[in-house]
């Protein structure tokens, strides 16, 4: 997935045109980020049969009886842990289902595009969207905002296709059929760092297409609220990636990449830390991290067990 390559759609079309569609939210203490998510999702021109909010416990998002077709659904906590409970809870007549973040803004029209992917491309087993904006690599930013980037971004287009192409988890979806009984690696814990990359590769394994679409636009706002403290992450960026090489779904080249860049930009990003990120607890956490390793140790639990608590 080193040398995207971008294809014209060329495949046969499937015969089915409307695929029911589930949509699944995990979530972790941001109930009024996950409602004015859910208004977004609802403005969809695809509309999807029932939305799934995955919750560690039912106050996560306690106003759901509010919402049609909106089901919340609990169990442990970690976003791995989270998606699988919600895909446990699929109905059998569910096709595709999409993941979002709980801060993930689509597009009125990503849903309808990427079911037009699948049905044009039978082949096509999972689909990620393209971001006009990604908060997660600065301060944030707010609903208002990403409703502004939306309206105002360009058309771009023919549908294009962008492969090979790793699932990013904040938007994504994938064909029932072809996930089966495959689920998330509930070892990657918390956060889940690299979960969309393990689930996309083993996915990938048993066949199929993992594609990018240009057209399927949304934003990503990066709220900061509930997210891993930076020692915890920081076990995470190196451990995870390790653990993926042992299991087979990261190559050599791509941990070492991986690691490298989060490890530098940690380092140097400690010298003068942006106040939205813990660079200084992210560089304890690769150290610790790194420690582990030389000692054998693989595993992604100990970001739980052995590093300090979420801030």
């Amino acid at each position: 997935m080193q040398k995207p390559d971008r294809h014209r759609n060329t495949r046969k079309p499937n015969s089915k045109s409307s695929p029911e569609v589930a949509v699944v939210v995990a979530t972790l203490g941001r109930a009024r980020v996950v409602a004015q998510t859910l208004r977004r999702i609802e403005n969809q021109t695809y509309k999807p049969a029932t939305i799934i909010i995955s919750c560690a416990a039912a106050e996560d998002f306690d106003d759901a009886s509010d919402w049609p077709n909106v089901t919340v659904v609990t169990g442990p906590v970690g976003l791995a842990a989270q998606r699988n409970t919600a895909l446990s809870a699929l109905s059998e007549a569910i096709e595709i289902v999409v993941f979002f973040d709980d801060d993930f803004v689509p597009a009125a029209d990503w849903i309808e595009i990427a079911v037009r992917a699948f049905n044009d491309n039978v082949d096509v087993v999972g689909f990620t969207g393209s971001l006009i904006a990604d908060g997660i690599k600065g301060p944030g930013l707010s609903f208002e905002d990403a409703d502004r980037l939306i309206e105002q971004a360009p058309p771009i287009g023919l549908v294009s296709l962008v492969e090979p192409f790793s699932p990013y988890g904040c938007n994504m979806a994938f064909r029932r059929s072809a996930v089966g009984s495959l689920r998330f690696d509930e070892r990657l814990v918390l956060y889940g760092w690299l979960e969309d990359r393990d689930f996309g590769a083993k996915l990938k394994s048993k066949g199929g297409r993992l594609v990018k679409c240009m057209q399927a636009q949304g934003v990503h706002l990066g709220v900061k609220s509930g997210r891993v403290a930076g020692d915890r992450l920081g076990y995470s960026q190196v451990i995870n990636p390790l653990y993926m090489l042992r299991k087979g779904t990261m190559t050599y080249i791509q941990v070492v990449d991986h690691i490298f860049r989060n490890v530098i930009s940690n380092l140097v990003g400690s010298l003068r830390p942006e106040p939205y990120v813990d660079r200084r607890g992210r560089l304890r956490g690769n150290i610790r991290a790194g420690l582990d390793a030389l000692l054998g140790r693989l595993d992604p639990e100990r970001a739980v067990r052995n590093v300090q608590k979420p801030e």
